[in-house]
């Protein structure tokens, strides 16, 4: 039986070439989306997953509120892991890291190499005991336990030792030596970017530091005991917070401490502040399923369309089987057997054309996804799956019309007037409302997308950062004469300008307190604080709204003065700009928490984008101070930029020649801000191109069924005298109707999703209008386009052929 039933299905597929081609093509785009997807979204949810214990681990980050300054801070005073440690009995181990954003880069000497590294970690003892990573070489036990130890990735082992173990060899991590203890797997997907740990002893940091309640800098990790309350030790932790920072003398921060799972921090973390850690996003994994999703339906509903505008041609085919004695269950399994049979087909070319794809999305993704059906067990079962539950949706409904037409009726004529196809035609059109409603919405979707990413990247941010060369100062030569390097780089030719210090934007900046003298009180409010030199505002061509900006010219600059933004006008009560100027102004110093800077505010400047479009304005207070200058910014000419780099490397090689100069252009580091939703508009665009692609399939075929069912009327009609024009305005009337209906049901829904989407960034654009008004229009003339070509085709043929008897 089932032989038989391939065999028909088989001569069914050769017989009609173009619409097996056709409903081939659909599905496997359909399901080759869909596979694509489902890697990423897939590959995002293993982060963390390998961890030993991993459930027992949380991150402990400050849900910090204030009138100025509220959000989710990541890096947490150094004593809130002390405490967990020593007062949480539901606490089993604490791992403190320490990664200053201002040292990204760090020079690594050792096999007679010389290169940069990132992802230098220095961590407690107990780092590999919260975090079990596998051990290539060496043993975890007690390989921080040594201030001059170092723990390397493989991968950082690869890069300097080659294929031999390095455990026992020397590193060199900024000119001071390390001894290897052992390499650590990163072969799995760890939230965490570390390429190598040093002991926290070997950061020296003070032990009176060590002690600090408000210096929010250690990124804390925190392991349970098994079967512990997570909630119970966060409300310990909370109490004990609460009772050693007093709100009045630290305000206007309230810190309260928050528990992460583990597996929450990749996805769950894209708003927090200060936050080194590799991010992902869980709004556009979700996002991302949708369309899957969406595609998939498409797909299937766009087969049901197809194989019901040709079931009239198997009209006989059923009439004589059902006369021969066969029982509509068995025509039903025929047909679903057929169904499976090109379901394979399709997913058999999509899993090689998904092979053929991945190298792509894997380098557009930076991933490094696998898909191999047959080393992959669980990739076969899934592949059987899809096509077992996709055939059997897709071709469920059409075996159910195909098997309900009457013997006697279709032996009669070619042309089925069965009236139960009328009856469920209700069905039919809702499949194509939900196909136009889907693929409307991604084109809204898509629209909106491209409109606010491209507002990220045009938006004037209060600054220049054109033709801006950026790099970190090195070695204790260049940091000792820094305003000799400083004047020797701008001798050079092709040089404007150049400033050195903390806080330049789309880099490293310092959130503090600041105190405001007011009425013989102080009045404590929080701020970006931004440590610059005489020369930053000219370099970065900031705008002066009144006063004047930092000058030699005035002696006391260096040590009493402080620049303010608009907002920092508003936030700390001065009304306006002019108001504000010669105000007094403390700041706790970073040298000696105890000893306040007394200054005046001198100056105050346009608001400009520091950070990215994601974080609202914050007020802003600059000063001169010179113990933070870590990085230089050198505006360059446009004319001749290698030669000024050129230029720029010479005098780098007088002051610190044992460093590699390692820079990069300001704008470029903005571009990179934005990476993540340039890739989501790349993905939505295409997903939404083969969303309609596959959806005019589905229109192809209500068209072509539509015109079969009518073709006696058309014949009429032409007899009688009808323009072709007419004929195709009738056929495809109906066709706007459902895209109308389906704009309706789309519109709204797309409106309200984009607008939750949005919400996610500080700076956004409206939606206009018009974004609407042209997606209906798209699937409106692709519909019409699509339905005119059957319509034409129908009107444009012989009528007497049409009328004729078959």
């Amino acid at each position: 039986m089932f032989k038989n039933y391939f065999k028909v299905a088989y001569r069914n597929l050769i017989r009609h070439k173009g619409f097996s081609i056709i409903n081939i093509a659909g599905l496997t785009l359909g399901v080759t989306a869909c596979l694509l997807i489902g890697l990423f979204v897939y590959d995002e949810l293993q982060y963390d997953k390998f961890l030993p214990e991993g459930d027992q681990v949380y991150r402990v980050y400050n849900d910090q509120s204030a009138e100025e300054s509220a959000g989710m801070v990541s890096p947490v005073p150094p004593m809130f892991g002390a405490t967990l440690e020593q007062s949480i009995p539901e606490v089993d181990k604490v791992a403190r890291i320490l990664m200053l954003q201002y040292d990204a880069n760090n020079l690594v000497e050792a096999s007679d190499k010389k290169i940069y590294e990132n992802g230098r970690f220095f961590a407690d003892p107990s780092f590999f005991e919260v975090f079990q990573l596998p051990f290539v070489y060496g043993s975890p036990e007690k390989a921080l336990a040594d201030p001059t130890s170092i723990v390397i990735s493989d991968k950082f082992a690869q890069r300097v030792f080659g294929k031999a173990d390095p455990v026992g060899k020397k590193v060199a991590v900024n000119q001071t030596q390390y001894l290897v203890k052992g390499v650590f797997s990163t072969a799995e997907r760890f939230h965490l970017p570390v390429n190598f740990v040093l002991p926290m002893a070997a950061a020296e940091i003070p032990p009176e530091r060590m002690q600090n309640w408000g210096w929010q800098q250690f990124y804390t990790y925190v392991k349970l005991k098994k079967g512990a309350n997570a909630q119970a030790a966060q409300t310990k932790l909370r109490e004990i917070v609460s009772k050693q920072i007093d709100p009045d003398k630290n305000a206007p921060f309230r810190y309260r401490p928050m528990l992460q799972p583990l597996h929450e921090v990749y996805l769950y973390s894209a708003g927090f502040k200060y936050d080194q850690n590799a991010k992902g996003n869980i709004t556009y994994v979700k996002a991302l399923s949708v369309i899957a999703v969406f595609i998939l339906l498409i797909a299937c509903f766009n087969f049901v369309n197809l194989a019901t505008a040709k079931s009239l041609q198997r009209a006989k085919e059923v009439g004589v089987r059902k006369a021969i004695g066969a029982s509509r269950g068995q025509l039903m399994l025929q047909f679903l057997s057929e169904t499976v049979m090109l379901t394979l087909i399709s997913v058999i070319f999509s899993a090689a054309l998904t092979s053929l794809l991945l190298p792509s999305l894997n380098a557009f993704t930076d991933k490094q996804m696998t898909f191999n059906v047959f080393t992959n067990f669980n990739i076969l079962l899934l592949l059987l799956v899809l096509t077992l539950v996709v055939g059997v949706l897709a071709g469920l409904y059409p075996a159910m019309v195909l098997s309900g037409f009457k013997p006697v009726k279709v032996l009669k004529s070619a042309v089925v007037v069965d009236s139960k196809v009328g009856k469920i035609q209700w069905l039919r059109h809702g499949l194509i409302v939900v196909q136009l409603a889907l693929s409307i919405f991604l084109i809204i979707s898509a629209s909106i997308v491209y409109k606010q990413v491209g507002y990220l990247h045009n938006k004037d941010l209060g600054f220049n950062k054109d033709q801006i060369m950026f790099f970190q100062m090195r070695g204790q030569n260049m940091f000792e004469n820094h305003e000799t390097f400083k004047s020797e780089l701008r001798k050079a030719t092709g040089v404007k300008d150049v400033s050195i210090g903390y806080g330049f934007p789309g880099d490293a900046t310092a959130g503090d307190r600041v105190i405001v003298p007011r009425n013989g009180e102080k009045e404590y409010y929080g701020a970006t604080l931004l440590m610059v030199d005489f020369n930053y505002i000219n370099t970065l061509d900031v705008q002066v709204l009144a006063g004047r900006p930092f000058s030699k010219e005035y002696p006391t600059d260096a040590d009493h003065a402080y620049m303010i933004n608009e907002t920092a006008v508003r936030e700390l009560g001065y009304g306006t700009p002019e108001k504000a100027l010669g105000q007094p102004l403390l700041w706790p110093t970073w040298d000696k928490q105890d000893s306040l800077k007394e200054g005046k505010i001198i100056g105050v400047v346009k608001d400009f984008h520091y950070k990215s479009l994601y974080d609202k304005m914050e007020p802003v207070v600059m000063q001169i101070y010179p113990n933070a200058a870590v990085k230089v910014a050198v505006k360059v000419e446009p004319e001749n930029v290698a030669g000024t780099i050129s230029q720029v490397k010479t005098v780098w090689d007088k002051f610190s020649p044992e460093y590699p100069l390692e820079y990069m252009f300001m704008d470029d580091n903005f571009e990179k801000m934005y990476k993540a939703e340039d890739k989501l508009k790349s993905l939505l665009t295409i997903f939404t191109g083969i969303a309609i692609f596959i959806g005019s399939l589905g229109l192809f075929g209500l068209a072509a069924y539509a015109a079969e069912r009518r073709k006696k009327e058309i014949g009429i009609r032409k007899i009688l005298g009808a323009e072709t024009s007419s004929i195709v305005a009738l056929l495809s009337k109906d066709f706007m109707k459902l895209v109308l209906l389906a704009a309706f049901i789309a519109i709204p829904v797309a409106w309200y999703a984009m607008n939750k989407w949005l919400e996610d960034f500080a700076y956004r654009i409206e939606i206009p209008l018009w974004v609407f008004g042209a997606a209906l229009l798209l699937a409106g003339l692709v519909a019409f386009l699509t339905v005119s070509f059957q319509a034409l085709k129908a009107a444009t043929a012989n009528p007497v052929k049409n009328l004729r008897m078959d």
